[in-house]
């Protein structure tokens, strides 16, 4: 059953009691054919074209009114495929085969449009579109008489690309063996002497001796980079001291039924200052890395030394001004130095 008879056929004469076989044959077969178009068509649209149209029993004729209401949009589309093709540029990483054939689908497109490009135009709009790891290649071309056809600029570009495939491949390859090689003895030689070695003494080093020496000194660096226990002591043993002052200052406070928590254990004064600078010692030195102190231990020290400076703030009230004057510039400098630090 040729299902498109109606769309390649007018519409036959309608029957009447004078028809012949023939005729009434060939009828049958168009309404047929045009029944079964309309169907697939208004099956095969949207809901809201489809709606959009009259009502319309010849196929032929339904196709025609759907081609008037896109007539317009073929201006749009010839825009768009024009500015896609003018604006396409190759980003490297693709296949560049697939990427001149989606340059020459558009042109195709477009010729549908009634839109012409010569090969030749093409051929330049794909040279125009290649990144700059193509310089050489484009300057190969434009020095030449010749001028190349379209399969044969593809077979070029697909050649060129090739070989810097192959040239950043041998590059990656040369860059690790020269990284392996700086690691082979990372030994600074300076002067006559290498780590207590003499230079006229310092033989080529196996590989195995190497990586043992590097290790070495990962491990010794690692050492001196870590925590030590005892300064750790030293200044939880000062923070204590100064929270247990403070402590006793709020207790004093509360038996004497005051808003305010007077300095009587913790003043300010020489040795106050002295113990604050051994606990703030930690904040300072978490500024830099150390291995096993978790971030939040400076937040805590931190919280710790504001504290202790909103516990001066009272005790500058028993004071005379010369001594207000000196207490504040003495904290003022040690606020300043744990900021700059």
């Amino acid at each position: 059953m040729d299902l498109d008879n109606a769309l390649r056929v007018d519409e036959p004469a309608k029957l009447t009691d004078k028809s012949t076989a023939e005729e009434k044959s060939i009828y049958e077969k168009w309404e047929r054919s045009n029944r079964m178009s309309l169907m697939i068509i208004k099956h095969s649209i949207s809901d809201t074209i489809r709606g959009a149209m009259p009502e319309e029993e010849n196929a032929k004729k339904f196709l025609s009114q759907i081609a008037d209401r896109f007539v317009a949009s073929e201006k749009v589309e010839a825009c768009t495929l024009l500015s896609k093709l003018v604006t396409m540029r190759h980003n490297g990483k693709g296949n560049i085969r697939e990427y001149i054939m989606e340059m020459s689908n558009l042109v195709t497109k477009m010729k549908a449009l009634k839109l012409e490009f010569s090969q030749e135009i093409l051929v330049y709009l794909v040279l125009i579109s290649l990144p700059t790891q193509f310089g050489p290649f484009k300057i190969n071309y434009n020095t030449q008489r010749e001028k190349w056809t379209f399969n044969e600029l593809i077979a070029q570009c697909v050649q060129e690309e090739e070989r810097m495939k192959q040239e950043r491949t041998e590059s990656a390859h040369l860059a690790t063996h020269s990284h392996v090689a700086s690691q082979v003895c990372p030994v600074a030689i300076a002067g006559d002497v290498i780590h207590g070695v003499r230079k006229a003494d310092l033989v080529v080093m196996t590989d195995k001796s190497c990586c043992e020496h590097y290790r070495k000194q990962e491990e010794e660096q690692r050492k001196y980079d870590s925590p030590m226990l005892w300064i750790g002591i030293y200044i939880a043993a000062a923070s204590l001291v100064c929270s247990v002052a403070m402590a006793g200052d709020v207790i004093h406070g509360i038996r004497q039924k005051k808003l305010w928590f007077p300095c009587k254990f913790f003043t300010m004064n020489a040795a106050s200052l002295t113990v604050l600078a051994v606990a703030t010692k930690l904040p300072v030195d978490l500024t830099t890395h150390m291995y096993g102190i978790d971030s939040r231990v400076k937040l805590i020290s931190t919280v710790f030394v504001i504290t202790v400076m909103g516990n001066f703030l009272t005790s500058f009230s028993s004071m005379d001004s010369n001594a207000i004057l000196v207490n504040i510039v003495a904290l003022g400098i040690l606020v300043i130095t744990i900021a700059v630090n």
